[in-house]
């Protein structure tokens, strides 16, 4: 009942399939209110619309051809399916969490209610990329640099979707 927590993230299998982490779900003792469940952008569609209709919030996992570190794939592959689950005003039906997606290229572009990533902490330390006469000299001063940055931008109340623009060709995105 802590007033900072909203929910947590169930484990989950990054590289196992779908019954591996259907069984996780089913081990989880805390109910959906409390627990997210993970789907991974090369599992299923099927499973993915299950879960938005099951759970109040679903965490979105990039993995394989649709790694975070691609923003253009993975954006694509997420609208034409959260395209599936959205209400009559664009509204995704459950809530959204992106896993490593505040790439303001992914989360301006997807309806995500929440998103989270370990890219401030992991390059807050990098020194060579923090060159230059105005490089921040502290790690706190630069987190609070990268987070300003990230937090200038917001993530749509609604899905933006254009059947031709936006549909999901695989063999398109590998080509471009």
């Amino acid at each position: 009942n802590h007033p900072g927590f909203d929910f947590a993230i169930i484990p989950d299998v990054i590289d196992g399939g779908e019954d591996e982490n259907e069984a996780l779900l089913d081990e989880w003792p805390h109910g959906e209110f409390f627990g997210v469940p993970v789907w991974h952008m090369n599992e299923s569609d099927e499973r993915f619309i299950r879960l938005c209709n099951e759970y109040p919030r679903v965490a979105i996992g990039s993995c394989g051809d649709y790694d975070v570190k691609r923003p253009n794939l993975a954006v694509a592959r997420m609208k034409d399916l959260i395209r599936h689950i959205i209400d009559v005003h664009g509204m995704p039906v459950t809530k959204l969490h992106g896993l490593r997606m505040l790439n303001p290229l992914i989360f301006t572009k997807l309806p995500l209610a929440s998103a989270d990533s370990t890219n401030v902490a992991r390059n807050i330390g990098i020194d060579k990329a923090w060159s230059g006469a105005y490089a921040p000299a502290s790690k706190e001063t630069r987190a609070a640099l990268m987070v300003e940055r990230i937090e200038s931008y917001n993530s749509p109340g609604s899905l933006a979707y254009c059947e031709k623009r936006d549909r999901f060709n695989m063999q398109l995105q590998l080509a471009v």
